[in-house]
């Protein structure tokens, strides 16, 4: 097994890129990808989750935080779609069929894993137990497109501080891993707030670390990152929570300081993509801290893919 530790996601990031490429060739379901076996990450400061590696790696903020707040919330709907019409090449009439929060908040149509999660360790701090499971054979032998790559998490409550691992069958480090961490960090740190417990260490266990051959040549021009801010404070009342959910999917004010950041980057996306650029823009201008500063590096990033798109457009015209 390999092991990577660092403080923030941006410097595991960049460990985790350099790992992949060194891997083996293979080519699941006909895709060329480079791959390493029974990797080990370790996060020491989970709220520094949010990479921004410019030039090279910019991240979309806002659909970071819609699919935390679609995982959380336990949700499938075709929202998501919103934020990453990607996303619609994986889904079955419509559907997303491995989508997390249905799995982790409703688990066979009943059982919030999430709250038992919560429940056990209040009632047996030292307990083993604490665990939330996504792969489901019964659904994911059956040939839909998208199948978890998640299995799991497990969360131990030790001299007063949440640690938290996760298990994942593959991890895609250039395209998955930055949104896969912010997600699970915030889960992290929301369940150490409801146990008021500090919060410990991530850990993330890959099987398969890889990294698409089309991806190597933006991967070789990255150097060295600065290390990545940690975010405002997220915990919040369980009693509640899925109200505040609610009004983070529709963009409105919470009261709470993190969660209002949040809403305000979805706010200012969908500006964008209604058209309203520069309301957009000076929307996320306004955002304070790393979500503010990530949000306007991807309309920079998107407004360079546009420009270059047009050129390419007119060259081949002449």
């Amino acid at each position: 097994m390999t092991h990577l530790t660092a403080d923030s996601v941006a410097e595991l990031f960049v460990g985790a890129v350099a790992l992949a490429k060194s891997g083996e060739r293979t080519s699941p379901r006909g895709m060329a990808t480079r791959e390493v076996l029974d990797v080990h990450m370790r996060l020491t400061q989970p709220r520094a989750r949010l990479l921004y590696a410019p030039p090279t790696r910019l991240i979309n903020p806002a659909f970071a935080v819609a699919e935390t707040v679609w995982h959380l919330s336990g949700s499938d709907a075709p929202w998501i779609f919103d934020y990453n019409a990607r996303l619609r090449q994986y889904a079955d009439d419509g559907v997303l069929r491995g989508a997390y929060g249905p799995r982790m908040r409703k688990w066979a149509g009943s059982v919030d894993q999430l709250a038992r999660v919560v429940e056990i360790l209040r009632e047996d701090p030292d307990s083993r137990r604490a665990l939330i499971q996504l792969y489901d054979p019964a659904q994911d032998a059956t040939g839909h497109k998208d199948v978890p790559c998640t299995l799991g998490f497990r969360f131990y409550l030790r001299a007063g501080r949440l640690h938290m691992s996760t298990t994942m069958r593959g991890q895609d480090v250039w395209i998955g891993m930055p949104y896969d961490v912010f997600f699970y960090t915030v889960l992290h740190e929301l369940v150490a707030g409801w146990l008021g417990a500090e919060l410990g260490e991530f850990h993330h266990n890959v099987g398969s670390l890889h990294i698409y051959e089309n991806h190597l040549d933006p991967a070789e021009e990255m150097a060295s990152v600065t290390a990545s801010a940690a975010m405002p404070d997220l915990t919040t009342p369980w009693q509640g929570f899925d109200d505040l959910l609610g009004q983070v999917e529709s963009r409105d004010v919470t009261g709470h300081p993190g969660w209002d950041t949040m809403a305000e980057t979805l706010r200012s996306y969908r500006l964008w993509k209604d058209g309203r650029r520069d309301d957009a823009v000076r929307l996320a201008g306004k955002i304070d801290g790393p979500l503010g500063e990530a949000l306007t590096a991807w309309y920079d990033e998107l407004n360079h893919r546009a420009r270059m798109s047009a050129a390419r457009d007119t060259a081949e015209t002449r």
